[in-house]
């Protein structure tokens, strides 16, 4: 029956059971019986993002495969990465694959299941976790569950959201800014059916007011669970309610994918206790996110990737103290439950920060080493560290990983390059340079390994009193660091004021060698990162 979505409270929703989907429409697949969690190590706690189209090719087709995230696991324990997170690597028509056409499947361009089976074995002896993107916002128009949902008397037209004839037609979509009903054109019976699609008529949006939708795709997140995959990037996470841009922030649209989210976790708990989730709840302001924290365990810091951008370019501190503040104080209210801020500086949908930053190679080592240095689990979009540029559109923020000066066996050919960065930005010229951003960034992700402060500590904010300082201390309850960035490209003498260092107090960690600790004043030479103990 054609339908706008009810808001049905929340004790409804928290109400649904957890258990099977028997005798409902829908794949037959179900969960496998509970694996034991995978041993991953905590060293770094650094994740890293991978389009396994754009990574590596080890069958010779210019596509990157599972084989070859397998085959570069050495590298990315080289760079001292305790986890990955794997772009859609489900059935689907498109290139990128947020369009998903088999959740149980794995697209044959990048393998088979024997491939992410081994490619998980292989992490997991490296202590490298392994999560993938769960896509389930929407599906792709070509899945088969949309495709009979064209029929009104198909019970999968309820697995999608059609509208009445109170919609408006002209409503915009949260997502998109543009229009979120979409004519169907050829539906059996009704020349003038219309869906919900918040990112296009191409991605349909399931109908979680359906207990159907929500136990299958319980079900699809069990299933992975339980083959040894980690844990979910939830792509589009405020989405699943979140549609209509005039009900943007509504607490109960709000409250209804927590609701969700809380049944979903809970249900992935069941089969590994330490399942890794985290959300992609776009927003402007930690107060945006907080919500989210409690039936996630980490959400995305949009607000947060953003500032460190503008300060790092800008050689500014400037609002990037008091959103610190502001973020962990949002944080602490959304109640007494353990958190993960999962920090960032770009991903795939957003241009890569050594374009944002106009190339400037020592904004680029600052950014990288607040980000590095703050509390959380931060995520490196590859490339990054070696310094790739991307701009819009989309498929050129994507472009195939650089390993070797000139390409050659082995690198995804999936897209012509569109930037002239030359061979000096590639694995091959950059690991033996002592002074290459990939060093660099292998140097603050051993910093995070070596000190537990920096990986597992509290933040607690230092005044500087200088525009261009930025300095927190970092305890984790038994070691207390203080970190201090210069954001500036002059040397600058500083000394903490409201604080006195300890008379034992001296160096641990440098960004350059010039850096040094004399009579309770701290030498910071130009863009230069020190850790005192």
């Amino acid at each position: 029956m054609s339908r706008n979505r009810s808001f049905k409270p929340l004790a409804f929703l928290l109400s649904l059971a957890l258990g099977s989907s028997a005798g409902l429409p829908g794949n037959a697949h179900a969960a496998e019986a509970p694996a034991p969690p995978a041993t991953t190590s905590a060293a770094s706690g650094v994740y890293y993002e991978i389009f396994v189209r754009a990574w590596y090719d080890t069958n010779g087709d210019g596509i990157g495969d599972l084989n070859g995230v397998t085959a570069k696991l050495d590298y990315l324990k080289s760079l001292g990465i305790s986890g990955i997170w794997l772009m859609p690597i489900n059935t689907s028509p498109s290139y990128h694959g947020y369009d998903i056409t088999d959740y149980y499947g794995i697209n044959a361009q990048y393998g088979n299941e024997a491939d992410l089976q081994h490619l998980l074995e292989e992490a997991h002896k490296r202590g490298i976790a392994v999560t993938m993107d769960m896509v389930i916002n929407h599906t792709s128009e070509k899945h088969p569950w949309f495709i009979a949902a064209r029929n009104p008397a198909d019970p999968h037209h309820d697995w999608y959201t059609w509208a009445d004839a109170h919609a408006d037609l002209n409503a915009l979509s949260t997502a998109s800014d543009e229009k979120i009903w979409h004519p169907l054109g050829d539906a059996h019976g009704a020349a003038a059916a219309y869906y919900l699609g918040d990112f296009g008529g191409g991605m349909p949006d399931l109908n979680y007011d359906n207990p159907a939708v929500r136990a299958e795709m319980i079900k699809v997140g069990q299933y992975w669970i339980a083959k040894g995959v980690d844990g979910f990037r939830l792509d589009a996470a405020k989405h699943i309610y979140d549609d209509f841009k005039a009900r943007q922030h509504d607490p109960d649209v709000i409250a209804k994918n927590v609701a969700w989210w809380t049944q979903f976790h809970e249900a992935l708990a069941t089969i590994n206790p330490q399942v890794t989730l985290v959300g992609e709840v776009s927003a402007k302001s930690p107060t945006q996110l907080a919500p989210y924290l409690k039936p996630l365990g980490s959400i995305f810091d949009f607000p947060l990737a953003e500032q460190l951008i503008v300060s790092a370019k800008g050689e500014r501190v400037g609002k990037l103290d008091s959103l610190l503040k502001d973020t962990y104080a949002a944080y602490r209210s959304a109640g007494d439950v353990p958190f993960i801020d999962s920090t960032f500086l770009s991903n795939h949908d957003q241009e890569r920060v050594m374009s944002r930053l106009g190339g400037h190679a020592e904004h680029m080592r600052m950014a990288a080493a607040m980000l590095l240095t703050l509390p959380g689990r931060p995520y490196l979009y590859y490339g990054e560290e070696l310094g790739m540029e991307g701009r819009k559109p989309d498929p050129n923020l994507r472009e195939p990983m650089r390993w070797q000066r000139q390409p050659g066996p082995g690198e995804s050919r999936w897209k012509p390059s569109s930037v002239n960065q030359g061979e000096a930005v590639s694995v091959q010229a950059e690991q033996d340079d002592p002074h290459s951003l990939l060093n660099y960034y292998r140097m603050l992700i051993s910093w995070r390994a070596q000190v537990p402060a920096l990986r597992d500590g509290d933040l607690q904010l230092q005044a500087t009193g200088h525009p261009r300082l930025l300095a927190y201390w970092r305890n984790d309850g038994s070691q207390h660091v203080l970190v201090v960035h210069n954001l500036g490209g002059k040397d600058t003498l500083w000394k903490p004021a409201g604080t006195t260092l300890p008379k034992n107090a001296a160096v641990l960690l440098s960004s350059t060698p010039d850096a040094k600790l004399e009579n309770g004043r701290v030498k910071l030479p130009a863009y230069s990162t020190v850790v005192l103990q």
